[in-house]
């Protein structure tokens, strides 16, 4: 069985409230998927975390190196296309692109081989898994504090045993969300905030010091993702465990950070950091460094079911008995088109999530949907 075809799809919808993280601003959703089709018609699916428009300029670039080959070599198919762009791409777009390239090579094998992704991957350690709400960005024409602390109160009141917020405003008006939002959902749900790179360092210790009252899980991206140096100082300046690593790609941008543990949580999407052939190789190396697994999702349905299978085979560390097990990070944000792609929506029930366990990443897609929100260029 060879790569016939590679094809993108890049999917848009206006928001009718626009959002802002600290570093960026969205008035509207727009993801690519990539569809890799074999020869005998089986067709694998992936997603590349990002501006859809560049990844899907990339993921064309990529292609005609794949047409013709064994999608089962997924790790000569990786360095291929990783050396193609080495020079001038060890990060960013061209990591992107590659990752939701090599999730349909999974999705394919998976199907291929008549099993889920997870058993490729070693094996189900779990069949479901805890999520986590991620939501509560700054938006339009609202008030930032009594926003966020309705939304987060709402997501408890679903079932979801913890919240993620953004802040990276400023540490005055964050520490006043913060507090707004702990009130809100009580004592005993998780709390995690993400600053989306968005303070410098004394900011960062200073805003860490004073939400440290409020048991907060994690501090995520505190400071911009290139300054390692700048990670270590807020880990040992501030009593809050620090999160990073949505934009540190493959294992070559993780190795700094896990070697001097600038971070407590290690956060690599499946679909940015390499795919399910790279994601391996980060995952033994925060195993080796003693550093918690907790990936980031941002995505459509087709990145979800990719973290899900993920999710399954993760294996506890360390393992013991009621080992920690890890979570996943569902989306609450305006995107109609996150499920609708999906014939079998992924959602969650009282805050737990089923693993797919049909095979390769055990979604099918609705065509009429990917129609219906297709980039009118």
């Amino acid at each position: 069985m060879k790569i016939a075809r590679v094809l993108t799809h890049v999917l848009d919808h206006p928001l009718d409230v626009a959002f802002e993280s600290a570093s960026m601003r969205f008035t509207r959703r727009q993801h690519v998927l990539v569809e890799i089709v074999c020869e005998d018609g089986t067709i694998g699916w992936g997603e590349c975390l990002g501006p859809a428009l560049p990844n899907r300029a990339m993921v064309e670039f990529y292609a005609p190196r794949l047409i013709g080959r064994d999608p089962l070599e997924t790790e000569v198919l990786w360095q291929v296309l990783y050396n193609t762009s080495r020079d001038q791409g060890q990060r960013g777009i061209s990591i992107t692109a590659l990752s939701g390239l090599d999730v349909a090579l999974w999705d394919i094998n998976g199907k291929r081989l008549g099993v889920a992704v997870s058993t490729l991957l070693g094996g189900r350690a779990r069949d479901s898994v805890r999520a986590y709400a991620t939501g509560s960005f700054r938006r339009d024409g609202v008030d930032r504090v009594e926003d966020n602390a309705t939304e987060c109160a709402g997501h408890i009141a679903a079932g979801f045993h913890a919240v993620k917020i953004k802040i990276g405003f400023g540490v005055k008006e964050d520490l006043e969300v913060i507090r707004a939002v702990r009130d809100a959902i009580g004592d005993t749900p998780r709390l995690m905030i993400d600053a989306n790179h968005g303070y410098g360092v004394n900011e960062a210790i200073e805003l860490g010091k004073k939400a440290a009252k409020y048991d907060i899980d994690w501090f995520e991206e505190p400071v911009l993702p290139e300054q390692i140096g700048a990670y270590l100082a807020v880990r040992n300046g501030q009593p809050i465990p620090v999160a990073g690593g949505e934009t540190w790609y493959g294992r070559f941008g993780f190795a700094e950070p896990l070697a001097r543990r600038a971070v407590d949580i290690a956060q690599p999407d499946l679909c940015g950091v390499g795919g399910f052939t790279e994601m391996r190789r980060v995952a033994d190396m925060a195993a080796l460094h003693g550093v918690r697994l907790v990936p980031h999702v941002w995505g459509t349905g087709v990145q979800i079911a990719a973290s899900l299978q993920w999710l399954a085979a993760q294996l506890p560390d360390p393992p013991r008995r009621d080992a920690i097990a890890p979570i996943l990070e569902f989306d609450r944000t305006p995107n109609p088109f996150r499920q609708a792609i999906l014939n079998t929506p992924i959602e969650h029930h009282n805050g737990m999530v089923m693993i797919p366990n049909t095979p390769g990443l055990g979604i099918t897609i609705n065509r009429d949907a990917l129609e219906n929100y297709r980039l009118k260029e």
